[in-house]
């Protein structure tokens, strides 16, 4: 197993739970107030040095009884070394968890996600809200296994909400300028964007 694990637990002792081995994969389980602090010490710590946040996500089983997992994927681009941090919450109590966004500031957007599709609110998140999802959906969190396949709402209910929602009153006015930009693209480009294409941008001669 990877000897962070058994660093970890002369650390912080109790608020590490059980470690394994899974696919080749180094898995820990963190408590989750002390999740924060753990995290710290695995970027900061010579020797452990996991400089680099690979994914934030989350896994809810059919099994009702089993908590809810957050999981974060560590790197150490140095020492080319892996691990999986996870923290459980009982998907009956309140799900929050403390965000990882003052260390790595790329678990922005990924933890944005995670409340987006799970419900999970991460505590000091500078700018928590919906990212897939419009701000105002009220289905409910799409990953959810209670979420039904065709969602709560009948397809017609759906865009009439999606089309009332109001941008500007949820997005900044640097993401909408980039939806504005799309109207100043050749009609041709606009036309392939419009279908999926990807094709490549021609250069100005």
């Amino acid at each position: 197993m990877n000897p962070s694990v058994d660093a970890l637990r002369a650390t912080f002792g109790n608020a590490i739970g059980r470690g394994l081995e899974s696919c080749g994969d180094t898995i820990v389980y963190v408590a989750r107030d002390r999740l924060l602090d753990v995290m710290r010490w695995l970027r900061d710590t010579p020797g452990e040095e996991y400089d680099y946040l690979v994914d934030v996500t989350a896994v809810e089983y059919r099994d009702r009884e089993r908590p809810l997992e957050v999981v974060y994927n560590l790197r150490s681009l140095g020492r080319h070394a892996d691990l999986r941090v996870k923290v459980e919450l009982d998907p009956r109590q309140e799900l929050e968890v403390q965000s990882v966004v003052p260390l790595w500031r790329g678990a922005d957007w990924l933890e944005r996600e995670v409340f987006d599709m799970f419900g999970v609110a991460f505590q000091g998140h500078p700018d928590l809200r919906r990212i897939l999802m419009w701000e105002t959906y009220a289905e409910g969190y799409p990953l959810r296994k209670d979420f039904p396949l065709r969602g709560r709402f009948s397809r017609a209910e759906q865009v009439h909400q999606a089309l009332a929602a109001n941008p500007e009153a949820h997005y900044s006015m640097e993401e909408l300028s980039i939806a504005e930009a799309y109207q100043e693209l050749p009609p041709d480009m606009r036309e392939r964007l419009r279908h999926g294409e990807r094709g490549r941008i021609p250069e100005s001669e």
